[in-house]
């Protein structure tokens, strides 16, 4: 059984349950920030091998990563989109690369420090939320496939992170007050100064213009803006304005009231679907169109193009290219979908 490590408390809780259970564990690490002088992760994850004893192996995965998600996250922000790099680091990197490394090393599965649950249900593995709804993982998991969900496991998906810390504490893990990873693993400050460092030219200035195409102000450059967005805009109106577009074509921003923001549907394109193998007819589900946001009534249209139609219930705010959807049925993941437009 091999765990990924990072060091903190949930990898570190996942090896000594793991353990507990009678697993043979073996610890696997991935370098993936390009030019990192700061080893903090690898350290302390072979700190936390050192305190179990047991091996632990690192890799260098830092090229592929630079390939598969840092230039994929800059491309998605030159379009006027917002990313999520765990959306796509998860199949390719996590339990893409690094899960075949590890079942090359002797494994037979992958064990992470995720708050969610996986399990066979008839002839397909399943995905369900974690039972801590406040942690609950799996919308940055939608994406396993299923020769994937067969090699993982979630140690930790049927406990709350409160008992987890106490777990940690119980077993002595230097780890258990130890604080939350930052959110996003490859930058360290700004992501407008990371942006830059990767972009030919950095972002041009432009206009703000009102849904009517009015111009009220300047932007410093599109990659600054997401849809929603209402603070930092730099000008003055008479009712409160969030930007509702982003126009690359014309180098705008689009803005206008909260009514402006709202959408009714959208269109899904590079869909996953974990619960059932096609989606043939329309299909009532749950939907999040954001991690922090709550699930919402909807019904999802298979599309001839293979991408998949969300019509909600009640209209959304701020639904934005870029970010993923996800469908649940209950605690069930159905799949989901990258946000290409709002329909």
């Amino acid at each position: 059984m091999a765990v990924a490590l990072s060091g903190g408390v949930d990898s570190s809780t996942a090896v000594a349950l793991l353990l507990d259970q009678g697993y043979d564990v073996f610890g696997v690490t991935m370098e993936v920030v390009p030019d990192a002088t700061d080893q903090t992760t690898a350290r302390a994850a072979a700190a936390t091998a050192e305190h179990f004893g047991i091996p632990h192996y690192v890799f260098d995965f830092r090229e592929t990563f630079a390939q598969r998600i840092i230039a994929p996250f800059v491309e998605t922000y030159q379009r006027g989109e917002t990313p999520n790099p765990c959306v796509l680091c998860n199949p390719r990197i996590k339990f893409g690369v690094l899960l075949e490394a590890a079942l090359g090393l002797g494994a037979d599965y992958l064990a992470t420090g995720h708050y969610v649950r996986v399990e066979r249900l008839g002839e397909r593995f399943v995905l369900r939320r974690g039972a801590d709804t406040r942690k609950d993982q799996s919308y940055v998991l939608y994406s396993l496939r299923q020769e994937q969900l067969a090699h993982v496991m979630f140690p930790l998906g049927g406990y709350t992170k409160q008992q987890i810390r106490q777990l940690a504490r119980q077993y002595g893990l230097p780890s258990a007050e130890k604080s939350e990873s930052q959110e996003i693993c490859f930058i360290a400050g700004d992501y407008r100064d990371f942006l830059c460092s990767y972009l030919a030219q950095p972002p041009q200035p432009g206009n703000i213009v009102d849904v009517e195409g009015r111009v009220l102000g300047q932007h410093q450059g599109l990659p600054w803006y997401t849809i929603g967005q209402r603070k930092g805009l730099g000008i003055a109106a008479g009712t409160p304005l969030y930007v509702v577009d982003l126009n690359p074509e014309r180098n705008e921003v689009v803005v206008g009231p909260k009514e402006a923001a709202l959408g009714q549907s959208l269109v899904a394109e590079e869909v996953n679907l974990i619960s059932i193998p096609y989606l043939e007819e329309p299909l009532e589900v749950m939907a999040k169109i954001r991690y922090n946001a709550g699930a919402a009534k909807a019904r999802i249209e298979p599309l001839p193009s293979g991408e998949v139609r969300t019509v909600f219930e009640e209209p959304q705010f701020a639904i934005t290219p870029g970010q993923a959807v996800v469908w649940y049925q209950d605690d069930l993941v159905v799949g989901g979908g990258r946000i290409r437009k709002r329909a």
